[in-house]
């Protein structure tokens, strides 16, 4: 399987970026880097979700049931209610789901992935991308339940195109995750600080000056 994170941002054009970029009131460089550091934080928790049996288990048959979703459909309906709710399979897709979300993880398909995926971590993570893009909690918030749905299309597809087994998918998301952290960077030492969570306020400071300080700050509208 090539990289999850390569692979949906090759589906992401400058139509979708402006997009992104519009509803999260930026402009389309910032939301790139955004979505850059946003989509392997997604991936990493996708992995952790899946580490165990019952965790692969759950995903591999949510992804099964929905394969061969078209990507740009899934974008559209996605892009156009941002994040908040899902077109054709997607709904469904949530089935094998939402038995281990997390109340509160927001409204919509996008809110309930990310409920499942990262659990009581969720808050962590939206503080996190936050602190590490400038985009704040509320905003990163938001661009996760965008691509929550975008990321869980592209990896259905995978999955059935290589015939994966529960366990199969398990261990190559495992591995992307291990390979995002051990690049370092502020989208490795994010996830790494996500996935490390132990509860309370998340505080990146000290990696965010080591990264330079804020690499992209938004200007809201």
């Amino acid at each position: 399987m090539s990289g999850l994170v390569d692979t949906v941002m090759g589906h992401l054009g400058s139509d979708q970026i402006n997009a992104i970029a519009s509803q999260l009131g930026t402009d389309p460089d910032s939301a790139r880097n955004a979505i850059e550091h946003a989509l392997p934080l997604i991936v990493g928790g996708m992995a952790h979700s899946a580490s165990t049996p019952d965790g692969a288990g759950a995903l591999h048959s949510a992804l099964s049931d929905h394969a061969g979703s078209s990507i740009s459909d899934v974008l559209g309906s996605v892009l156009g209610s941002g994040g908040a709710a899902g077109g054709g399979g997607l709904g469904g897709m949530l089935g094998g789901l939402l038995g281990g979300g997390s109340a509160g993880a927001g409204s919509g398909i996008g809110g309930a992935i990310l409920g499942h995926v990262f659990g009581g971590n969720l808050n962590a993570a939206n503080q996190g991308l936050g602190q590490t893009t400038g985009l704040g909690t509320a905003g990163a918030g938001q661009l996760l339940a965008i691509l929550a749905p975008i990321v869980m299309s592209v990896l259905a597809n995978q999955s059935q195109q290589q015939g994966l087994s529960p366990g199969g998918l398990g261990n190559v998301l495992g591995q992307q995750s291990q390979q995002i952290q051990q690049q370092g960077g502020l989208a490795g030492g994010l996830l790494s600080a996500v996935l490390g969570h132990s509860g309370g306020q998340l505080d990146l400071s000290s990696l965010i000056q080591g990264a330079g300080g804020l690499l992209n700050a938004f200007s809201k509208r």
